[in-house]
């Protein structure tokens, strides 16, 4: 109950015990007890209080303000409720009327409730202490009536907020309320604001006028991103920070090349004149389309700024940079996990406003941002929003109010910002900035402009958006807008202002007659020749002494760590693989490859959606305390090691995560980056970065990538989603000695083709590899491999069946396979006696591109009176390596000879769902690979 002389926890009180709260923590109680009264959630503490004290109540002396008293009556109370819910409705709706489209000029209706319905006044407001309904009260903000304007000036003007999703609200609150959002620019500043809108505006309509009909997706309409972009810079600056990482589609890159990356403009020129100009910056020798370029740049002595390369597939950068991000924040000097200190990079992301929430890139690689393996602290996000995608309506592009919502659902701050107004653009970015130092989260800022021309100026936009074109034809731009704001305020001349526009004119012209001064004619490029001979001899053997003390520092772990009985029995097995007859099986294989490569000083980051124990529970290269969970890594303690290794399980994604170790990889050319999927058909959902980065990176872009690709493949009746890597689609890709594709089948071969791959990181014969890897196989013992064949040899692009060929002038048939099926023909042969096989003979093709000319040649040479070569693989025909592989059999063939196919019809699914169907079907191809003269198909 509620009055004088209560008992309360036993002590009498004369007074409300309500007293004890005062300023913000008063209007916090009336909040909740509003919510009390409304049966919504509130603290199980507070509702007690309000069950056992009653409804909030207040001495005068507690209200005073001036000469003015607020009574306490219940009445009171509920307006002050009220008033609680006023400031928190501007907070929450005041976005809905705030003027952030330039071009939208029509009244909002006021979302806020009417307080005139609660009987309270203008007078009434100004009786009420600020401190009684809003927290952080600046000095100048006296009373509830202060406050509300105070609030309606932070929420409904050209800068608004949402808040109310995120974790950290109160403090961005108390940031944005408690004093003046706009920071107040000295003259110098609002200048050099004006002298940067000045040159976009010039760029932009010089090649406008200058290169009449050529794409180049100005940026006109959002000129302040330029700005916005530098002033992030100057702030990373100050705060130390090494690498800028910037990520982003066509609109707007060239002004972003050209006034934030400082590429010179005759070097843009040029490329739309399509000459050459020798800048030590030229892209690989297929090149590409001048606004997909990206470029660096000494910001300063200790900071360097990127702008990554990026297809017209729009967001996929996103995750790249995040590659990027990570990789130069992480230390990899050290053994262990690398320690990661996100101050040394800062990744900025700008998105379109149609792409942002049309493409689920965006939010796999926002999904990121808080998984301990990929967080980089923080991306600053700019959607670039001109309200329009391609020809098509913002109604038409997404289901939601705002192009930003689908931030709201990873607890991301967003900043709505009129891109016409410069200095609360600059306010956005001291905003963002400092949430994401603080918080070390991402942050949003949604840039609202306009699209001065079609999308790519030769488009004609009036024909689809007739109504807003016509406001754009006469809307000025936004350094003409700022240009008058200054004058009026007396800080520039009209005079001034002609010269400053001369200046930059001037400048322009002289840049272009640079280029015919410096720049001609591209000659056609063609591939250096240390991509072009391939890769060299590398020795990859590993002496056996070291190896045998590796394996034995594998398999000592911590005294109190308990590692789970059933998983301990299986590892312990390990120790006798290097005895006189042990055998390395294939997750030992590649442990052991990792350790030599830590050893000889290369980082290692692998991930995948179960990396850490391996789909098919084979690795264990983490393992888990049975009693505590606690985690370790035997690779952790392996001796001699001075360099990280990480291994991380991804989230359920494979486009973003391809895309970010593709990203780490690039900006750490040292670090072997393996990426495991979990399944190898899965990669598909990866395409994009197959198709755009990972195989022509180098051929467009010049950027060199080693990432390893990890593709669970093979056949055993799993069905359609369990069976392929789709092979054939990396060897469709296959060109110029752009990456290996292989199909390995021993756990040696693994462990040379690991430590090859290794030693290429950092050199100019760098590329990607592709390796299907098995899954069945992973415990099948032929697979197993004695530990010479570690310590001696290297890498065997082909591999001969040991069994077979040896009677060279007896072999009619000889069999051309690679991967699993390889190994279910070398089982079958078990079964057969030997002297039925002297007229066959098998040959595993393990490196499929580049194809092993000279050493498949030799094969032809050595058994020349065979007859029928045959490929065989488990895949459908329209599948696998055969459409590959033909032609290149095909040309070694002499007179007499035949190629013929054994294998699956063409089907459009990978494979069979039955198991059954599958079974017989795999039986048929071995019978029939086994038998001279039997065929399934005839080619």
């Amino acid at each position: 109950g509620r009055g004088d002389g209560q008992v309360i926890n036993g002590h009498a009180h004369s007074r409300s015990p309500w007293t004890m709260f005062h300023g913000p923590n008063l209007g916090y109680i009336v909040e909740q007890y509003e919510k009390f009264l409304n049966d919504e959630l509130v603290d199980s503490d507070l509702k007690e209080k309000f069950l056992e004290w009653g409804a909030p109540t207040f001495p005068k002396e507690k209200l005073e303000l001036s000469n003015n008293q607020l009574p306490t009556t219940i009445s009171n109370i509920e307006q002050l409720i009220q008033i609680i819910n006023l400031l928190n409705n501007i907070r929450s709706q005041g976005h809905l009327v705030a003027k952030i489209n330039p071009l939208d000029d029509e009244e909002k209706a006021d979302p806020f409730p009417d307080m005139k319905q609660f009987q309270i006044t203008e007078q009434y407001l100004k009786s009420i202490p600020a401190t009684a309904v809003l927290t952080d009260c600046p000095l100048d903000v006296q009373t509830a009536w202060d406050a509300i304007e105070r609030l309606k000036e932070t929420y409904t003007k050209t800068i608004t907020f949402e808040f109310e999703h995120v974790e950290e609200r109160s403090w961005l609150y108390k940031l944005v309320e408690s004093r003046p959002i706009h920071h107040i620019l000295g003259k110098t500043e609002k200048l050099n604001l004006l002298q940067s809108l000045t040159e976009v505006e010039n760029f932009e309509q010089f090649l406008h006028r200058t290169f009449v009909g050529q794409k180049r997706f100005s940026i006109e309409g959002l000129d302040m991103l330029v700005p916005m972009l530098n002033e992030l810079l100057r702030l990373s600056e100050s705060h130390s920070t090494n690498n800028v990482l910037i990520g982003m589609a066509h609109r707007g890159r060239l002004s972003v090349l050209a006034h934030v990356l400082k590429k010179a403009y005759h070097y843009i020129f040029a490329e739309f004149q399509h000459l050459y100009v020798d800048n030590g910056k030229q892209p690989g020798w297929s090149g590409d389309v001048k606004y997909h370029l990206g470029w660096e740049h000494a910001y300063s002595k200790n900071m360097e700024v990127t702008l990554a390369n990026n297809p017209s597939h729009l967001e996929f950068v996103g995750p790249v940079i995040q590659g990027f991000t990570r990789a130069a924040q992480d230390n990899r000097h050290k053994e262990g996990y690398p320690t990661q200190d996100t101050s040394k990079a800062l990744a900025i992301l700008i998105h379109g406003d149609a792409a942002f929430p049309g493409q689920g890139i965006v939010a796999e690689t926002l999904n990121l941002a808080n998984i301990p393996g990929y967080s980089t602290g923080g991306t600053i996000h700019i959607i670039a929003n001109n309200l329009i995608g391609f020809t098509t309506d913002s109604a038409d592009s997404r289901s939601t109010k705002y192009a930003s919502d689908l931030a709201k659902g990873f607890g991301i701050p967003i900043i709505h910002v009129n891109a016409d107004e410069p200095e609360a653009c600059l306010a956005a970015v001291s905003i963002a900035y400092q949430y994401r130092t603080k918080f070390q989260k991402d942050v949003l800022i949604d840039l609202i402009g306009y699209r001065r021309f079609g999308h790519n100026e030769m488009d004609d936009p009036a024909v689809t958006q007739p109504k807003v074109y016509k406001k754009i034809a006469k809307h000025p731009t936004v350094r003409k807008i700022y240009a008058n704001f200054l004058r009026k305020e007396e800080i520039i001349t009209e005079a001034e202002l002609e010269q400053l526009n001369q200046n930059v004119l001037n400048k322009l012209k002289i840049e272009y007659e640079k280029v015919f001064q410096q720049s001609s004619h591209k000659q056609e490029t063609s591939l250096s020749a240390v991509v072009k001979n391939g890769l060299p001899s590398i020795n990859t053997k590993i002496p056996f002494h070291i190896l045998e003390k590796i394996n034995s520092e594998l398999l000592t772990w911590q005294k109190d760590f308990h590692v789970y009985p059933k998983l301990k029995r299986i590892l312990e097995r390990r120790k006798n693989s290097f005895d006189d007859n042990g055998k390395i099986e294939w997750a030992l294989a590649e442990e052991l490859a990792f350790a030599t490569i830590l050893q000889d000083g290369t980082p290692i980051r692998l991930s995948g959606q179960d990396s850490q124990r391996g789909t098919f529970a084979h690795r264990h290269i983490v393992l888990h305390d049975s009693e505590t969970n606690q985690l370790t890594s035997p690779l952790h303690g392996i001796s001699d090691v001075r360099v990280s290794f990480t291994v991380h399980n991804s989230p359920l994604s494979e486009a973003a995560v391809v895309g970010f170790e593709y990203g780490y990889n690039v900006f750490s050319p040292e670090t072997l980056v393996l990426w495991e999927a979990q399944y190898g058909d899965f990669s598909n959902t990866a395409q994009t970065f197959f198709d755009q980065f990972i195989t022509a990176g180098r051929a467009k872009w010049s950027q060199k990538s080693g990432v390893t690709l990890l593709l669970p493949h093979g056949y055993e009746g799993q069905g359609a989603e369990h069976s392929s890597a789709r092979v054939e689609r990396f060897l469709q890709l296959s060109a110029e000695n752009n990456w290996t594709v292989a199909n390995v089948t021993t756990a040696a071969q693994y462990f040379h083709l690991l430590r090859r791959q290794a030693a290429i990181l950092g050199t100019e014969y760098v590329r990607p590899l592709v390796l299907m890897t098995p899954k069945s196989l992973l415990r099948q013992a032929l697979t197993s491999s004695p530990a010479i064949e570690l310590t001696e040899g290297g890498f065997q692009t082909i591999l001969e069946q040991p069994t077979l060929g040896g009677k060279v002038e007896e072999v009619k048939r000889i069999i051309f396979t690679t991967g699993k099926i390889a190994v279910d023909l070398a089982v079958e042969l078990n079964k057969k006696n030997s002297k039925d096989l002297d007229k066959l003979h098998i040959i595993r093709v393990e490196q499929l591109y580049p194809f092993p000319k000279e050493k498949v040649e030799a094969i032809f040479s050595k058994y020349k009176k065979a007859e029928e070569i045959v490929w065989v693989q488990e895949e459908p025909k329209n599948m696998g390596a055969w459409q590959y592989i033909a032609p290149h059999l095909s040309s070694f063939l002499s007179n007499g000879q035949t190629l013929e196919y054994i294998g699956r019809q063409e089907q459009s699914s990978p494979a069979v769902g039955d198991p059954h169907v599958h079974k017989l079907q795999q039986e048929q191809i071995l019978k029939q690979a086994l038998t001279i003269n039997s065929l399934l198909f005839k080619v």
